[in-house]
């Protein structure tokens, strides 16, 4: 992984921003679920050029952690002492807190493209493309059982065929990586502009899991 790691600081350098870290995947290296998103921004605050803790996806933010919560993936209590803290409140200290109930849970959190940004405005196809096979290296050395990929443009990209969520909801695709096969489910983007479909996506994953 630190190989892959160092990998996605060069890609920084190329299609992030010069004043930003780039940001890993984390969590359980045994996880029963990858959930993977888009990219990171700033709101991150493992983006920072002097942050010294973990570099892993979502630190300092509060919505996709309530929206695990919702899905059954996350604490309510961690999730409540989150809501407690602003973005310079989360130590690295904290920061491996949180992750600690990640890797509980069975989780590996990552994105597709690990490139920073300073917003969060959509990133080309020609980006994401240059991500695909480190993620499937990513996902080749944790080994999830399924694996979450939100939005139509993730889904796509890494499915190698156009994915629509609306039209594959609950629909298992297999992914084939060095030999071995991954089920993988298109999800609706739960975040950010996504939000109003985040709903949809509850619902999905509740059903994929069985969770009542």
């Amino acid at each position: 992984m630190e190989k892959l790691n160092k990998k996605y600081d060069q890609l920084q350098e190329l299609y992030g921003s010069k004043s930003l870290n780039s940001v890993y995947g984390y969590g359980s290296l045994t996880p029963e679920i990858a959930l993977v998103f888009m990219n990171p921004t700033k709101r991150n605050v493992a983006t920072s050029k002097q942050w010294t803790g973990l570099r892993a996806q979502w630190l300092g933010t509060k919505e996709v952690w309530t929206f695990l919560w919702k899905c059954g993936l996350f604490s309510g209590d961690m999730l409540a002492k989150i809501k407690e803290k602003s973005p310079k409140d989360w130590t690295p200290a904290f920061c491996e807190e949180v992750y600690g109930e990640v890797k509980r849970n069975k989780l590996w959190i990552t994105n597709l493209a690990k490139c920073s940004q300073d917003d969060a405005r959509a990133l080309p196809d020609e980006i994401f493309l240059n991500y695909t096979d480190l993620l499937k290296e990513e996902l080749s050395l944790v080994k999830p059982k399924k694996v979450f990929l939100f939005g139509n443009q993730v889904a796509s990209l890494v499915l190698g065929q156009p994915i629509t969520v609306s039209t594959a909801r609950k629909k298992k695709f297999p992914l084939e990586i060095a030999g071995e096969k991954y089920d993988c489910y298109a999800l609706y983007y739960p975040v950010g502009n996504g939000r109003f479909n985040q709903p949809k996506a509850i619902e999905d994953i509740k059903s994929i899991l069985n969770i009542t």
